[in-house]
């Protein structure tokens, strides 16, 4: 017995659509890992891997592959759940730091949640928008990121001068320095 015996020319496909949604995810989570950051290769692996397998899995039910309108309601589904699914994954990963105006994880979230519709095109196998996905998105995060750091450092020093500002102003006004 061999191993296409067990396995249709659809099935591999679908396997082999599974794998490359894995490694898109990883890639991206290598450049998370190289930053320290809380989501990696592993997670990121398998966000793409389960946005995908939920997207074969939603396209491939019996009795809908002939009726062209039954599966683009099941794709639009599909693919509204994932992403919407996936936001809650990474508001997870998003902490707000009230007290001094800052708000950290956006770009995890953000990196998760394309990770995901990722998946989901590699699922839909759109192969050219998956490269150019992939591209765009390690372009945004490694070359953006010291646009994103200097950007970052000139709102912090404006913060910190309102902040003396603020304090300064509060010394002046203070009725028991006055009464000294």
């Amino acid at each position: 017995m061999q191993f296409f015996d067990i396995i249709t020319p659809n099935e591999l496909d679908g396997l082999l659509r599974l794998l490359v949604a894995t490694a898109v995810g990883m890639v991206i989570g290598v450049n998370r890992d190289l930053y320290g950051k809380p989501t990696g290769t592993r997670t990121l692996g398998l966000v793409c891997l389960g946005a995908a397998l939920i997207s074969l899995v939603g396209t491939n039910v019996d009795g809908i592959s002939g009726d062209a309108n039954a599966l683009s309601r099941v794709v639009q589904g599909v693919i509204q759940g994932v992403l919407t699914g996936i936001g809650f994954v990474g508001a997870g990963v998003v902490v707000h730091d009230r007290k001094n105006m800052l708000v950290h994880g956006l770009t995890t979230a953000a990196t998760v949640w394309v990770t995901a519709a990722l998946g989901v095109a590699c699922a839909l196998a759109s192969w050219t928008l998956v490269v150019g996905g992939v591209a765009i998105t390690l372009i945004l995060l490694v070359l953006a990121k010291p646009l994103d750091h200097l950007l970052d450092t000139k709102h912090r020093r404006e913060i910190a001068l309102k902040k003396l500002l603020a304090a300064d102003q509060s010394e002046i006004s203070d009725p028991t320095i006055d009464a000294q």
